[in-house]
């Protein structure tokens, strides 16, 4: 059955199903205890076989529950009905009867929610985002679950409580489910009008507030709007060649050439935006021949916004080509068919002078300035989800470094922040170290190497005494001249500042 044809449940027995599925322990930490982490990570690759195995002849509740809406299998009516109003649940269209046994219409997947909340999140039935088998045999309004890039994005939104939240290509409704619980109000929009089904399903069953629903495309559902204190989108970002609409995933080809799309995003944005407001998003990105990425997407941010870009992931285009004809399962068919196909994807790339597509993450502040803080850099190391904190306080102290010139930086005292920790590099019985390295173990988890004066600093800011009155006494012990150690100090304050190991009281 294709996923045009199958019914979508309606909204009115999800309180009812909620409570079935929290009392039998069909969560994410219910889950965990009956799988094992080993088959409970292999569901969120899409792989089904782990599981499979591990509630294999167990007839328990929550194994019922696995079969029915993770692993898509037929069990008895009979057994449904012990563990789920399933007559209710026939009547609304989350299962549809097969003979003796009944079936899913839809996937619906335990995900945690940020303070040990139980949720669920519904979306197309076997197609799980990562799966082995690519995409094969889907529908193009097929309505993925949650994926890596999903949970990502949920990670590094900024938390705070707002009145306007609009989640710009909602899919299966994660973004707005997380933006529901510190916002007054949620804008989903979605082109695919069963993504807006999903996604309504999704925070029904979840028991967050209804969205307000609308279909269309980029900013056109708000055409006329402003006055958003926060824009997320997971956009269709895959840079592909352009295809019949028959043969593009709506998901993932959002119909425009090259990187469009997300430049289209990042520039429209700042005018859909309050004072102060934000825009997150994930994006996918070229890098031209000729051109220096960090230029050319720094050229995107719109004036008046301050901008974080960090490109976390660089690929080459026979790899990125390869990674997304698997995602649309290319390579389970016809083997002249996808020898074909990867041609076509190497000459666009060649016609746009693309010698590689940069994966990564784009938030932007609007701060009315006219002085913007544009960041733009490459950080494919390892970070300490979530981030949304990291993310607030790098526009922060941003703020603050536009405000302070050197004597202002000074001028002002400052403390460690938390979990920042500094390391000798040195060959082994040396007197002195080579390098004093000052390493963050939480955020961005980033490394500097400082000279005598910045690990002293660094190591006396404790809040009570102006960086400036630090200095001189570093000075001092060195026996150095006051002035020229100065000298040298407002820049390194505005490094370690700008990347969050000091932070100003």
């Amino acid at each position: 059955m294709s996923t045009a044809d199958l019914p979508l449940p309606t909204a009115a027995g999800t309180a009812r199903l909620r409570a079935a599925l929290a009392a039998d322990a069909f969560t994410a930490d219910g889950l965990l205890d009956l799988l094992g982490a080993p088959a409970y990570a292999a569901l969120a690759r899409g792989e089904t076989v782990p599981a499979a195995r591990a509630i294999h002849g167990d007839d328990g509740a929550a194994a019922v529950l696995v079969r029915l809406f993770l692993l898509q299998r037929p069990v008895p009516y009979e057994s449904a009905r012990a563990v789920l109003p399933a007559d209710e649940l026939l009547g609304d269209g989350w299962l549809v009867r097969e003979g003796p046994s009944v079936r899913a219409t839809v996937d619906v997947r335990p995900y945690p929610g940020p303070d040990g909340e139980d949720w669920w999140v519904v979306s197309d039935p076997g197609f799980g985002v990562g799966g082995a088998g690519g995409a094969g045999g889907k529908e193009r309004d097929v309505v993925l679950g949650v994926g890596g890039a999903s949970m990502t994005l949920a990670q590094l939104t900024v938390r705070q409580p707002v009145g306007r939240v609009l989640d710009l290509g909602t899919g299966s409704g994660i973004q707005a489910l997380h933006a529901a619980q510190h916002a007054e109000r949620v804008v989903a929009t979605d082109v695919n009008p069963r993504a807006l089904r999903m996604a309504a399903l999704t925070l029904a069953l979840s028991g967050a507030a209804e969205p307000e629903l609308r279909q269309g495309s980029l900013f056109e559902p708000v055409a006329r709007e402003a006055g958003f204190d926060l824009i997320v989108a997971n956009p269709p970002f895959v840079i592909s060649p352009r295809r019949d609409d028959t043969d593009a995933l709506t998901y993932r080809d959002g119909g425009m050439d090259g990187d469009e799309l997300c430049r289209t995003l990042v520039e429209q944005s700042a005018a859909r935006l309050n004072d102060g407001g934000w825009c997150q998003l994930l994006a996918n990105w070229q890098h031209v021949e000729g051109e220096d990425w960090r230029e050319r997407l720094a050229s995107w941010v719109p004036a008046g916004c301050d901008a974080w870009i960090v490109q976390r992931e660089r690929q080459d285009v026979t790899e990125y080509t390869e990674l997304w004809l698997r995602d649309a399962g290319a390579h389970r068919g016809d083997p002249d068919a996808y020898e074909r196909l990867y041609g076509e994807w190497l000459a666009e790339f060649e016609r746009r002078r693309t010698r590689g597509v940069g994966f990564g993450w784009i938030t932007l502040r609007k701060t009315g300035t006219d002085r913007p803080a544009i960041t733009v850099e490459e950080w494919p190391h390892a970070v300490e989800q979530p981030l949304g904190e990291t993310v607030r306080r790098h526009f922060a102290l941003a703020d603050f470094l536009r405000e302070h010139d050197d004597q202002a930086l000074l001028a002002a005292r400052y403390t460690l922040a938390d979990g920042v920790v500094q390391e000798q590099v040195g060959a082994p019985g040396a007197e002195d170290p080579e390098h004093v390295v000052l390493r963050q173990r939480h955020g961005m988890m980033r490394a500097h190497s400082v000279d005598t004066v910045g690990a002293a600093l660094a190591g006396s800011c404790d809040g009570t005494l102006p960086a400036g009155v630090i200095v001189d006494a570093i000075a001092q012990l060195l026996e150095a001249d006051p002035g020229q150690v100065r000298a040298g100090v407002p820049e390194v304050l505005r490094t370690l500042v700008g990347d969050g190991f000091l932070l100003p009281v």
